[in-house]
């Protein structure tokens, strides 16, 4: 399968909902646009990674640790952590490869949740 990346992100500009573009085994492979912050969540059997492609994610955990992950790097979060994406006022752009099962934010509802994951 192959994919053009600036074709797929130019259906969508919505931030923090998440579009699947791909499967690879058991998990799906997802663009999203980020700006501003998502809230507190965690994914109970799920670990999440993310491929920064363009700007700086900003990823809070309750330990009091903030990691900031750059374009072209790559940020694991492993299961069962509690974490807070956000960024710097700017647009972000990322790939998310995670198991199909994994809920956008994790068991919390919120006004930011995505329940219904569209292909684009």
């Amino acid at each position: 399968m192959h994919i053009n990346l600036d074709e797929k992100f130019s259906k969508f500009s919505a931030f923090w909902r998440p579009y699947i573009i791909g499967e690879l085994n058991e998990n799906y492979v997802k663009l999203a646009r980020l700006k501003g912050n998502l809230i507190w969540h965690k994914h109970d059997l799920e670990d999440e990674m993310f491929v920064v492609l363009t700007g700086t994610l900003m990823m809070d955990f309750r330990d009091g640790r903030t990691i900031s992950t750059k374009a072209g790097e790559i940020l694991i979060v492993p299961k069962n952590t509690e974490h807070r994406p956000w960024t710097n006022d700017e647009e972000v752009k990322v790939i998310l490869i995670e198991p199909k099962m994994t809920k956008h934010t994790g068991e919390i509802i919120s006004e930011q949740t995505v329940t219904e994951l569209e292909w684009i």
